[in-house]
């Protein structure tokens, strides 16, 4: 692959990187991604109809028992070289900051640090009473009880028509606003307020980089295109730009 060299002068004049990552990163480890047909118990449902505070309210045993299936296979799967090669990134460039829409913490496991999960992590729970737990130990039952008031324990994600957590909101914002590059890879761009990250960068003069299977709503923002999966496309820009780093 042929690397824009504008791309490669731009990473190389220690820029502010803001990083946007989408299900398109999971899905390359084994993750379905969120709208992916439903397997076996679940095929009569629709992701929609369980992500929801009502779902919750009205059978929290089904929504638990739908996100403990998720969680059973984001356990078994494993960062992909697109998580390792960000990990690398951002221990060499100053100014790096990693958003994720991905609630698996893949990133974290394949050694980013200081992730601003934006939609939350389906790993951890909280309490379902507002201001009680922002984050609880999973105990016994479907869902466990908090330990602290007894209400059940949900997933801590962001549900539909739930507002995004207001320090993931805040790093967010800040980061788009005051970064040289903006790299969305594999987004879907259809989600929002995420989608708007890349075009607040683009207001505020970043430069925007999209890596992405597809053409998305976004792309028409993109000064550089990177068309093909993360986990060989961004090796592929590590090496042009260090060709001595040794990957995995």
């Amino acid at each position: 692959m042929s690397i824009d060299c504008e791309l490669l002068s731009l990473l190389r004049a220690n820029p502010r990187i803001t990083v946007l990552t989408g299900s398109g990163v999971s899905a390359e480890s084994g993750i379905p991604t969120f709208r992916d047909a439903q397997t076996g118990l679940w095929e009569k449902f629709s992701p929609e109809e369980l992500a929801t505070p009502a779902a919750f309210l009205a059978n929290p045993s089904l929504v638990w028992r739908w996100y403990a299936w998720r969680r059973e296979i984001i356990a078994k799967a494993q960062p992909n070289p697109a998580h390792f090669t960000l990990a690398r990134m951002q221990a060499r460039i100053p100014g790096f900051t990693l958003l994720t829409q991905n609630v698996d913490g893949l990133h974290q496991r394949a050694g980013s640090v200081d992730v601003v999960e934006y939609h939350g992590n389906i790993m951890r729970s909280r309490c379902s009473r507002p201001g009680c737990l922002p984050d609880a130990p999973c105990g016994e039952g479907e869902p466990p009880p908090c330990p602290a008031c007894q209400a059940p324990l949900r997933p801590a994600v962001v549900w539909f028509g739930e507002s995004i957590p207001a320090y993931a909101h805040l790093k967010a914002t800040e980061a788009s606003e005051d970064c040289d590059l903006f790299i969305a890879i594999g987004t879907s761009a259809m989600v929002y307020p995420a989608a708007g990250l890349a075009e607040l960068a683009k207001s505020r003069g970043a430069r925007f980089l999209e890596v992405n299977l597809d053409k998305t709503p976004l792309s028409r923002l993109a000064d550089f295109r990177l068309q093909g999966p993360a986990a060989r496309m961004l090796p592929e820009l590590e090496q042009a730009l260090w060709p001595s780093v040794e990957t995995p």
